[in-house]
């Protein structure tokens, strides 16, 4: 069988028309009218004032940081279990960063934790610019209890939903809760521009700030003048237009990811040894990746087995992010954990969990092979384990 990815780029069919339009008009130039529409039916699609698009998520995340004043000796505190874009920006700014475990019910930043470690760091005088939480595989973080924590110490939040746009908490979307919202169109996303990304806020000012670094921080003049570094960040008019095509899709795409979550729940939740991520109440996740954990004691197996065993049948899976506090990039940075008492919740996950390919345009067949592929797999080691 062909080669089952773990998450492929899933084209409407409709992306060709705005692409057409933009070199029928000749706006081939950075700017243009598909990315002035994109701004607009992104913020539109998630319910806030604005928007501006990126050439990436992890340059929406710097703009957000920036425009928040972040910069040397200054602190960002950030989500540990996410990938490394969420908290290379703060390195780029020469910010120091602090890592918050996660909590079980969403395996996102744990309420707790960030309330020891503000509290910690206003006894000490350091309160951080910002703190970056990052919505996993699709699933929203606790944002209640998260932004009364911050705005009880004044700090504002920036949400990374490179991974979920689309979600839902209590009936707002993911991304519009903090101060900024960041969203990725990478390849592997939801939706796909290729590569890019957005930032959203209320705050059309600090919009404007971002949109004014991110095109080279030109000052008002007749000719080219410069008073603070500035960066090359915006969105081509051209990729704009295949994220207006993507964009309109994003809906079916959820439903899509869900509907192919329901199928595996269906079929291997009933095995003693998984548990799959849970979906928090008054929630709804974009299942951007349908992700689980491997109790290695009952199923005498381990994610990276898994993972062997698959790719030998072309079929791509994953093993969870590391948390961000074991990266050698990361070494000695402080970390709190969730329960000061255990290990901490995201080292757990990492140690024990799997994502399962879950492309939106993953045919039944392709899925019902990885099924097959995984339950026989899991069959052998329960058998080698009776009769040890």
């Amino acid at each position: 069988m062909k080669r089952i990815l773990l998450s492929s780029p899933h084209m409407s069919g409709n992306e060709q028309k705005y692409i057409n339009e933009a070199f029928e008009t000749n706006w081939i130039a950075p700017l243009g009218p598909n990315v002035t529409r994109f701004e607009e039916d992104i913020a539109n699609y998630v319910g806030v004032k604005g928007a501006a698009v990126t050439d990436s998520g992890t340059a929406a995340i710097h703009l957000a940081l920036s425009v928040l004043d972040v910069g040397k000796e200054d602190h960002v505190f950030c989500s540990s279990f996410t990938f490394v874009a969420s908290a290379s920006p703060v390195i780029y700014l020469g910010a120091e960063i602090t890592f918050i475990d996660s909590e079980p019910e969403t395996w996102n930043m744990s309420p707790d934790a960030l309330y020891r470690a503000l509290s910690h760091a206003k006894k000490v005088g350091k309160l951080p610019k910002a703190i970056i939480v990052v919505h996993l595989y699709g699933q929203s973080a606790k944002m209640d209890e998260l932004l009364e924590v911050a705005n009880s110490f004044g700090v504002p939040i920036v949400e990374d939903a490179a991974e979920s746009l689309g979600s839902e908490y209590k009936g707002r979307k993911s991304g519009s809760f903090g101060k900024l919202g960041i969203y990725s169109f990478n390849g592997n996303k939801i939706i796909t521009t290729s590569g890019g990304g957005a930032l959203v806020s209320d705050d059309e000012g600090l919009l404007e700030r971002a949109v004014f670094l991110a095109t080279q921080a030109r000052d008002a003049a007749p000719h080219y003048q410069h008073s603070v570094i500035g960066y090359n960040y915006r969105m081509s008019n051209v990729v704009a237009g295949i994220g207006r095509a993507q964009l309109e899709v994003l809906d079916e795409r959820v439903f899509q990811r869900r509907s192919i979550y329901n199928r595996y729940y269906k079929e291997l939740a009933s095995i003693e040894g998984i548990q799959f991520m849970p979906e928090l109440k008054d929630t709804k996740s974009n299942r951007w990746l349908t992700t689980l954990t491997i109790d290695s004691s009952i199923l005498q197996v381990n994610p990276y087995e898994i993972m062997d065993s698959m790719n030998k049948k072309n079929i791509e899976a994953r093993v969870l992010w590391k948390p961000l506090h074991l990266q050698p990039l990361f070494a000695n940075k402080d970390f709190y954990k969730h329960d000061e008492r255990s290990i901490p919740v995201s080292e757990n996950l990492f140690a024990s969990g799997l994502c399962l390919p879950s492309g939106s345009n993953m045919t039944e067949e392709q899925q019902n092979f990885v099924i097959d592929n995984l339950k026989q797999l899991l069959h052998k080691r329960l058998l080698v384990k009776q009769i040890i």
